[in-house]
């Protein structure tokens, strides 16, 4: 049995929630499995962490009455009652024994640190960790491991781990959920609570031979100490189930800040389309993040501060952002990054704006973003009443400031800066400037429930575009499923279609009767089989006209040089189609050649590209993009996953880098975007439908103009069989 097997094998489609892991999370009783008095054995050091836990600790050792002093229970089963949840700190040799000791007693959480099982790639290994698995879920008992370094809930005091960590503290409103699939890496993000970060709960997966990642995003998502869940992810086996956790947490509002490990490709390189190639298994988590509502985040570092944000900050009420510093290169920093964002940083209204009048002095500036001096701020009644009016102007949803210095004279402001953001039901982002990391003022704003500490402007602006996109979608996404666009008889005829074609790839012309089908918007055209039957063709279709090879062995023809464009008379389609047809006849190895194809020739537009990539893990990704050449190169493209709808095509569309070019650019006009939209959701009708056949979909270019959306060349590639 090979990992794949096992993960098939033990997949859940549909993760545990919340009150399937309370026993396991929050034990009300924990026992420690391999209590020992040896010193940094790891049943020692959960000793040592279990000191502040609620309730009551049970000591389990065959091999010892008394351990610390404590009475030491010889089994599970000896203790009288079943714990709720047991740290097993033994060789993994005698996990599977206790395991199933466990199971039988009635305990309903393990956390299993043995490593040397599945991890191993051993197929004898693998097989232990099922056994194990199967004996556990017989007994509807969780597990969390093996090789793993455990979890602590600090509402409880549950700190069932091996590891060092912070000590307990008094959770905080805004307190944030840790889950990392990296157990190192997860305990590394909790020490922020050194800072004054307050953390609900730090939960690491090891193996994920039972409980994973997605298990744990969605017991936090019901979670009430938990205001907003990090997860440090690498992948799984059945991303699916990923995927019920983040709209489960996107259905309750409950912010998930995701940092994303493992970014390579390797799964879009044999593609055979030029769309094919631009989505591997990164793009593909990107998008399922993307529909979830995920604020993902490119580094590491960035994830304490963007979940202290989110976990602090109200739903904003508006774009507009006001900027107030002591410092003017504070705020020609933050005017760049606002910019670079996309946050408008609007002038103040009439009352703020006379307020800053009276008490900014001639060397400050009163604008928005404001500098307003050393002299503002040290006068505190000024000062609160300059903020106050700030954050009452309708315009602004949120105020950044920038703390210059980490001495005691600034940190006595903030309280100013957080009566104001509680009084209006708003936010302040406290951007740290100085290179004094911990200095005063950072737990001052990190224990402060209207005050978000960041330490850059960069990661401050691009958090706060970050929570408004997350609100717009919000206030347009719906958890209906798409509306079908495509008439049920499609489906079908297509199904025929692709039965009746041996070839793994599909020609031109028979990829557009497929697309006509789904009411995709095709080119005019006619297949000929010799250069006089051409030019009748194309006395038929009108000149100019375009000429292509039919083959289903060239699939990319412009880059085979077997295109001809914008003949305007019958001998250039003559003298065209001689020529193709001998450079068709010279490439090695020979291809079939069914034919010449004609078409008219359509007048330019701006070229978009829609396709599709079927992947292993999540099924069809639909693509959109500026097309023709550029599409590969560019890279502008935005991917869903199959199917979307019509609103989360526009979505798509109008996220573009190069979107100005479809809504009208230096005075073309604007293409109909809602028409691009819905062949958008067509495709990914199609896509979906046939989902087990086709591999691989490139509509590129469709040429768009004000009027018309016409797709002047296709490719359908099938999955191959085997």
């Amino acid at each position: 049995m090979t990992i794949a097997d096992f993960a098939t094998s033990t997949a859940r489609v549909i993760p545990y929630r919340r009150d399937q892991l309370r026993r396991l999370i929050a034990p009300r009783s924990v026992a420690i499995i391999g209590a020992s008095d040896r010193k940094g054995s790891f049943g020692n050091r959960a000793m040592e962490n279990l000191q502040d836990f609620d309730g009551p600790v049970h000591l389990v050792n065959a091999r010892a009455t008394s351990v610390a002093e404590r009475p030491c229970f010889a089994s599970v089963a000896a203790i009288g009652e079943a714990p709720d949840c047991v740290f097993i700190a033994v060789p993994r040799e005698m996990v599977e024994s206790v395991v199933r000791e466990c199971a039988a007693a009635g305990v309903g959480g393990a956390v299993i640190v043995a490593s040397g099982l599945a991890e191993t790639a051993k197929p004898d290994r693998i097989a232990d960790q099922q056994r194990i698995v199967e004996i556990a879920r017989r007994a509807d008992m969780r597990l969390v491991g093996p090789n793993t370094i455990g979890f602590l809930n600090y509402g409880v005091g549950a700190a069932l781990t091996f590891s060092a960590m912070p000590a307990r503290r008094a959770l905080l409103p805004h307190a944030i959920g840790i889950i990392s699939q990296s157990g190192s890496l997860g305990f590394s993000l909790a020490q922020a609570a050194e800072l004054g970060v307050s953390i609900s709960h730090v939960l690491t997966a090891g193996n994920s031979a039972d409980v994973d990642v997605a298990d744990y995003v969605a017991y936090l998502a019901e979670e009430p100490a938990c205001k907003a869940i990090i997860c440090v992810f690498e992948g799984m086996a059945h991303p699916e189930r990923m995927g019920h956790a983040l709209r489960f947490a996107w259905s309750v509002n409950k912010p998930v800040i995701m940092y994303k490990m493992a970014t390579g490709n390797e799964g879009a390189r044999a593609a055979m389309s030029h769309t094919g190639s631009l989505a591997g298994s990164n793009e593909a988590y990107a998008a399922m993040f993307a529909r979830a509502g995920v604020i993902q985040v490119d580094r590491f570092e960035d994830l304490i501060e963007t979940a202290t944000f989110f976990a602090k900050a109200p739903r904003p009420t508006t774009d507009g952002v006001a900027v107030i510093a002591t410092s003017g290169g504070a705020t020609i920093m933050a005017a760049d990054k606002a910019e670079w964002h996309g946050i408008p940083l609007p002038q103040p209204g009439t009352r703020a704006a006379d307020l800053l009048a009276i008490h900014v002095p001639d060397f400050g500036s009163p604008r928005n973003p404001c500098d307003v001096t050393a002299q503002l701020m040290n006068d505190m009644v000024a000062l609160e009443s300059c903020v106050d009016a700030l954050m009452a102007d309708a315009q602004f949803g949120a105020m950044v400031t920038s703390h210059a210095y980490a001495y005691d004279s600034a940190t006595s402001r903030l309280p100013v800066f957080s009566r104001a953001a509680a009084s209006h039901g708003k936010i302040v982002c406290n951007v740290w400037a100085p290179a004094w990391l911990g200095g005063p003022g950072t737990i001052e704003t990190q224990q402060d429930g209207h005050l978000a500490l960041f330490n850059g402007m960069d990661r401050c602006f691009a958090t706060l575009a970050a929570w408004q996109r997350r609100e717009r979608l919000r206030q347009t996404a719906s958890d209906a499923p798409p509306v079908r666009l495509t008439a049920a008889h499609a489906a079908a005829q297509v199904t025929e279609i692709l039965r009746g074609i041996t070839d793994t790839a599909l020609t031109e012309s028979q990829s557009k009767r497929v697309a006509a089908l789904y009411g995709i918007p095709v080119v005019a055209e006619a297949v000929v089989g010799s250069a006089n039957e051409a030019v009748v063709a194309a006395g038929r279709l009108g000149y100019p006209v375009v000429l292509k090879i039919e083959s289903p062995d060239i699939l990319h023809k412009t880059e085979a040089g077997v295109v001809c464009l914008n003949l305007p008379d019958a001998q250039s389609v003559r003298d065209a189609a001689i020529r193709l047809l001998e450079l068709a006849n010279a490439i090695v190895p020979a291809p079939r050649i069914n034919g010449l194809l004609v078409q008219p020739m359509i007048p330019k537009g701006v070229e978009v590209m829609v396709g599709v990539r079927n992947d292993p893990l999540f099924g069809p990704l639909v693509m959109v993009g500026l097309g023709g050449i550029l599409v590969e190169l560019l890279k502008d493209v935005a991917i869903a996953i199959a199917p979307v709808s019509t609103a989360e095509a526009r979505r798509m569309i109008l996220g573009l880098k190069g979107a100005t070019l479809l809504t009208g650019f230096r005075g073309r006009a604007a293409i109909d975007i809602n028409a691009l939209a819905g062949i958008v959701a067509r495709v990914s009708e199609l896509a979906d439908d046939h989902r087990a056949a086709i591999a691989e979909i490139d509509f590129n270019p469709l040429i768009c103009d004000a009027d018309r959306i016409i797709a002047v060349d296709a490719l359908i590639v099938k999955i191959q069989a085997g």
